[in-house]
């Protein structure tokens, strides 16, 4: 399997790049990012000059990069793993349309432990009727976007199988701006930003006299890794948008 690799150069493109290295099926056959630099593979900073080239993209870089990329990838019919977030209506309109020409897999999060704590949340919302919710994320301070895709994808999932309720006291008042967190369909949804984290997130289901909390933990941004092997061997097989990775488990 060929593939490009966008975001090469950052944390988590560097990680992926050691992992692909390791690989005996999956050939890294370009890279894109910010800056060129000296790779094994051939190294650009945009797609301008970039000809078909590969089977798969996997976009590990910025959302600003967006435009460029799904133009590259609907003149070259190249499937695309999308692991970036952050990304505004705009760009995710763009994935949209390159989705009704090629396959393209779009996860918030590439950790099999996480996706599953994300379906054991759904089910909680399902059974745990007139609970209120507070989703807690936690990631490494140079992450950009707040609050994670994860979280986002979580709350969303949870929205779709349970009422939406006003939590907190009727008069509640924040003394200071954002206090209470995020408001997702009556949920709260809080990020923290620490050096030494690298992704954690936590769901609290809370009602009168007991509570329950479900949690993830990526230790090691290896953990990312076996996902995005399973998002490259499905992203070939398909011709469609995959939304969340818990749909290939």
């Amino acid at each position: 399997m060929r593939v490009i690799l966008s975001g090469y150069n950052g944390t988590m493109g560097q990680v992926l790049k050691n992992y692909i290295q390791e690989s005996t099926d999956i050939e890294i056959v370009a890279g894109v990012g910010q800056h060129a630099l000296e790779e094994v593979f051939p190294t650009y900073t945009s797609y301008t000059d970039l000809e078909k080239v590969a089977d798969v993209i996997i976009d590990f870089s910025h959302h600003a990069g967006t435009a460029d990329l799904v133009e590259y990838a609907s003149r070259t019919l190249t499937k695309v793993v999308v692991a970036t977030t952050g990304h505004t209506t705009e760009e995710l309109a763009l994935i949209d349309e390159l989705a009704t020409k090629v396959g393209v897999v779009y996860a918030g999060n590439y950790s099999l432990g996480v996706n599953v704590l994300v379906e054991l949340v759904k089910k909680a919302s399902e059974l745990l009727l007139g609970y209120d919710i507070e989703v807690i994320e936690k990631h490494h301070n140079k992450k950009v976007d707040a609050p994670s895709g994860t979280a986002i994808k979580t709350a969303e999932l949870m929205a779709e199988v349970r009422e939406s309720i006003q939590q907190g006291a009727p008069d509640e008042e924040e003394l200071i701006a954002g206090a209470r967190g995020a408001d997702f369909d009556g949920m709260r949804i809080h990020s923290v930003r620490l050096p030494g984290l690298v992704a954690h997130q936590e769901v609290i289901f809370g009602n009168q006299g007991e509570g329950l909390t479900l949690r993830h933990d990526s230790y090691d941004r290896s953990s990312f890794m076996t996902g995005v092997n399973l998002g490259i061997k499905e992203v070939v097989k398909r011709h469609e948008l995959v939304y969340g990775l818990e749909h290939l488990l």
